[in-house]
């Protein structure tokens, strides 16, 4: 059992927990990531670990309310327990080789982002920094960002906050005006993943994303997180969860997160007595 020592709401149906998960602090790494249940009867579910503290032994998780175990997890309160709590999973970011750095982040992948960010400046290394996201209240992380980057960006596609576009739009413009990346490290959801990785294509620039594909047991064995990467097949829970974004099967990773759609509305309408119309 791991408790819930912070709550904070970040913005519509997200929030930020901290947990106190000592054993998990003390190995984890940016990049990494953990698996929960809420109740011993809870679906496993993963998210990437957003920060830690190895000497208050906490680990910091973004959540976003969408289904079912994260409906359940937004109904709990600080001081409340979740049953599991497991990690870290999955390999570390090694962005330390690299001097100029792009950090990408779409909505709630800034919780992948933020780690990386402040890796980067205590190794002496801060990085350029773009964050998109719908619309000026799911912008996550701002002060966090500004306080760590060299550079940072904010783009919203309905112009609601600083610049209008989209995360593509403001990476063109710098590299139009002359800016040079050695790695463009891109997290967010699949389609922009795949826009960005699509663009640093025809400039040339190494480009890593991190996948959040469907994952149950985190060990490899079920086989439901895999994806296709230069044409092998690779499991994002040992694998990954970064890859190549130049080498990933975008079009098929994808259609695998919607094939349990249906199974999931189902869950969740059980969970909440009702049926959405």
């Amino acid at each position: 059992m791991n408790k819930l020592l912070k709550i904070r709401t970040l913005s519509q149906n997200v929030k930020e927990y901290v947990v106190d998960a000592p054993d998990v602090a003390r190995h984890a790494k940016a990049g990494q990531f953990i698996i929960l249940r809420v109740d011993e009867d809870g679906e496993r579910v993963p998210f990437t670990i957003c920060d830690m503290d190895k000497r208050a032994g906490t680990i910091t998780i973004l959540v976003q309310e969408v289904g079912a175990t994260t409906s359940q997890l937004a109904r709990l309160n600080v001081g409340d327990c979740v049953h599991d709590f497991v990690g870290p999973l999955g390999n570390a970011t090694d962005l330390d080789a690299y001097d100029k750095v792009m950090l990408i982040g779409g909505g709630i992948g800034s919780a992948v982002v933020f780690p990386q960010a402040k890796h980067m400046k205590e190794i002496g290394k801060p990085v350029d920094i773009i964050i998109g996201a719908r619309t000026k209240d799911l912008i996550m992380y701002e002060d966090e960002f500004r306080t760590n980057a060299k550079s940072f960006y904010i783009v919203t596609d309905d112009g609601s906050y600083v610049e209008k576009g989209f995360v593509t739009t403001k990476l063109k413009q710098l590299l139009d005006n002359g800016v040079k990346y050695d790695v463009v490290f891109a997290v967010g959801p699949m389609p922009m993943m795949k826009a960005v990785a699509d663009l640093t294509r025809e400039y040339g620039i190494k480009t890593i994303v991190s996948m959040n594909s469907i994952m149950v047991d985190g060990t490899g064995m079920c086989g439901c997180c895999r994806v296709s990467v230069g044409g092998q097949t690779m499991y994002a829970c040992v694998d990954g969860p970064e890859f190549d974004g130049h080498e990933i099967d975008f079009a098929e990773a994808m259609n695998r997160l919607r094939i349990y759609k249906a199974q999931e509305q189902e869950h969740v309408c059980r969970l909440r007595g009702k049926v959405n119309e």
